[in-house]
């Protein structure tokens, strides 16, 4: 019998989900998609290490049974509302990232129904490409952008409503 489709569920981004994804750990080379300590994001106030931001701009996605399953950045720009998505590690790659996406687009625009959708991604992050297409994404535009580890090259990819 084939397992129903999980079900993704936008909702506030808790302490305790900002503290939990603080210590996911990827694998290479996906692992550039880690973040600092939680101790530190909170006392640097970067991210969603401050209160504001979190509430401001960060989401959590849990499954139907409240677990948490990932989290979203709705950052607002001018007339774009530019998404930044995480999965938790031990999903990824399970062909889920086009519920995923899509669960965070829905919030997106019904945070921002005016504005358009977009995201970076990393050319070389193929499975993620694949995930935000299936979802309605198409590549617009290439560019460097500086990272942590130097200039590397990014898609931006919007959403056609």
């Amino acid at each position: 019998m084939m397992s129903s489709p999980v079900t993704f569920h936008v909702v506030p981004m808790e302490v305790t989900h900002a503290a939990e994804i603080s210590e996911w750990n990827y694998n290479p080379p996906y692992n550039i998609y880690g973040w600092m300590p939680w101790e530190q994001m909170q006392a640097l106030g970067i991210e969603f290490g401050d209160p504001r931001l979190r509430s401001e701009q960060y989401v959590s996605i849990v499954n139907g049974q409240g677990s948490l399953c990932g989290f979203a950045q709705l950052f607002p720009m001018e007339g774009v509302v530019r998404l930044g998505i995480g999965m938790r590690p031990e999903l990824c790659g399970q062909g889920m990232g086009h519920l995923f996406t899509d669960a965070v687009v829905k919030a997106a625009r019904a945070r921002y129904p005016e504005r358009e959708i977009d995201l970076e991604v990393l050319t070389w992050n193929q499975r993620a490409i694949r995930a935000y297409q299936k979802s309605g994404f198409t590549i617009t535009d290439t560019y460097e952008r500086r990272t942590p580890t130097g200039d590397k090259p990014f898609y931006c990819m919007v959403y056609d409503k």
